[in-house]
């Protein structure tokens, strides 16, 4: 939350310091104040609106035609490189704290565009607006501590030539915006590490990879958990070891059960070895001493597990075939055992239900009805998004307002990453590794990767109702070291990941990781 020490202004300078951001001084008020905004849909043109552009480009600002919820919006466009900022300046406010809300689309490119909170009486609070495609809205927030009654409404762009941004349906209410969650999940941290990664930090410093990302911002470690893997990591004793660590940095745990002796995900959910041909009935039963077993230990060793996934990417269901959506009734036994042991360790466990496809509407809907028909218990609503296969930001956006205000729980983005490069660093073909994968608007490259790791982060803080939790990067510590492959089966295979990790290939912090520090 708002008046922390990492605050999102200093994230934004970090970010903006790649692009050669901005404003210098601007004004700090209208002629005209008012206590609340006016002409929020800008319905009757730019009336209670003020430009201002160091540079004479005031036309750049203007209303047409094509609103989000009206007839009319702002835009900001020019057939010459341009900065313009339209604002309304308020006064006579009662001091606290507001939150700005604006619907956006932007064509991307620019040096910088973003809604502000400016001259509130503490720092500047800003959110980049990010590349829209197929005319898509997206809605977006920021906020801010008022001290001294006046505060200024901000919209502005630095753009190149012929590049855009609309602006509609401005909200300014009081309260607060914020993301409790900013994680990573570091599974294969301990593994990389045994077999001779080194981490640096932004200024080149050797140190430990998890607390170079605490130091970032990171608040949260999500460790993946197998029954029996082939190489003895992800396993209870290494989840232990990993959790003391993360606790002793003042962390904390989001526990992902996989149930399986590997991967688990939408199209693999096999039963561990130790449980093949259980009955259905015995399966509840080891679901439930399974995940008791994990996190009683834990909370013996005092670093009880804040969160927990029963089941990893369970859009089929897990452990099938006996526990697949094909028999809904025994998925949701199972999943029942888990959350039951969960609650059964610690009541204050947040107990987390994890599909992919976090821009699949559609199927959330569909399957978080058939848990809730089936009396499933379960805290957070828990969704993969990766921009280059879960669709826009803008189907993530309705997804997440949906699925919170549908259900009335909080959501999470359990996994996203995005490409730092495009190259190859072991000789295993990337997971995003060609240019044809990437989201437009978002290079592969270092400030691509933190550009779209900020605006996943400003789409779930923008959930109504203080329902998005946060965000969780996968795997930013899993760079390439020889042995530490993605088949625990396997020594010799390779990483198709460590070009969406956020150390490079020389083990240096890139930009992406200063938005842990978003607030």
């Amino acid at each position: 939350m708002y008046g922390t020490t990492h605050t999102r202004a200093k994230a934004a300078g970090a970010v903006a310091a790649l692009s050669g951001l901005v404003f210098a001084a601007l004004p700090a008020q209208a002629a005209h104040a008012a206590t609340a905004p006016v002409n929020t849909g800008f319905e009757s043109g730019a009336t209670g609106w003020s430009t201002y552009s160091a540079g004479g480009q005031n036309a750049a600002s203007f209303t047409e035609a094509g609103g989000h919820g009206g007839s009319t919006r702002l835009s900001h466009w020019s057939a010459s490189a341009y900065k313009v900022e339209t604002y309304q300046y308020l006064s006579g406010l009662t001091d606290g704290t507001y939150t700005l809300s604006a619907w956006v689309r932007s064509g991307g490119g620019q040096n910088s565009a973003y809604i502000a909170l400016r001259n509130c009486g503490s720092a500047e609070q800003r959110t980049d607006l990010p590349p829209t495609a197929n005319g898509e809205w997206i809605r977006l927030v920021t906020s801010v501590k008022v001290t001294g009654g006046a505060c200024t409404i901000s919209l502005n762009s630095d753009a190149h030539a012929g590049e855009w941004a609309n602006f509609d349906d401005i909200t300014f209410t009081p309260g607060s915006t914020g993301l409790s969650v900013r994680g990573g999940d570091l599974s294969t941290l301990p593994k990389n590490e045994a077999h001779g990664a080194t981490y640096r930090n932004a200024g080149g410093t050797a140190g430990d990879a998890m607390s170079i990302l605490k130091s970032s911002g990171m608040n949260y470690v999500r460790l993946k958990v197998w029954v029996n893997p082939a190489d003895g990591y992800n396993d209870k004793a290494r989840v232990l070891a990993m959790a003391k660590r993360a606790k002793a940095l003042g962390m904390k745990t989001l526990i992902d059960f996989h149930y399986s002796d590997a991967w688990a995900d939408p199209g693999k959910q096999n039963k561990p070895a130790a449980w093949a041909g259980h009955s259905y009935a015995q399966l509840r039963t080891d679901v439930y001493n399974h995940t008791y077993d994990v996190l009683n230990a834990l909370k013996a060793q005092g670093t009880t597990a804040d969160m927990v996934q029963i089941g990893n990417e369970i859009n089929g269901g897990m452990l099938w075939p006996e526990g697949s959506t094909g028999n809904w009734s025994q998925l949701a036994g199972l999943i029942t055992s888990g959350a039951n042991a969960a609650k059964a360790v610690s009541s204050g466990t947040k107990v987390a239900l994890h599909l992919a496809e976090g821009g699949d509407n559609a199927g959330t809907r569909w399957w978080f009805d058939n848990a809730v028909a089936q009396k499933v218990p379960f805290d957070v609503i828990a969704l993969s998004y990766y921009g280059y296969w879960h669709g826009s930001l803008s189907e993530l956006q309705t997804n997440l307002d949906d699925a919170a205000s549908r259900y009335g729980k909080p959501v999470l983005v359990a996994e996203t990453a995005y490409a730092h490069t495009l190259a190859d660093d072991d000789g295993l073909e990337n997971n995003v590794a060609t240019a044809s994968q990437l989201v437009s608007g978002y290079p592969a490259s270092p400030a691509g990767q933190a550009a779209n790791l900020r605006d996943v982060m400003n789409v779930v803080e923008a959930v109504p109702n203080g329902r998005g939790l946060g965000a969780v990067y996968w795997e930013p510590a899993w760079t390439a070291v020889t042995g530490s492959g993605w088949d625990p089966a396997d020594p010799a295979s390779g990483n198709a990941w460590e070009n969406q990790a956020v150390f490079d290939y020389d083990g240096k912090l890139l930009p992406a990781a200063t938005w842990f520090s978003h607030r």
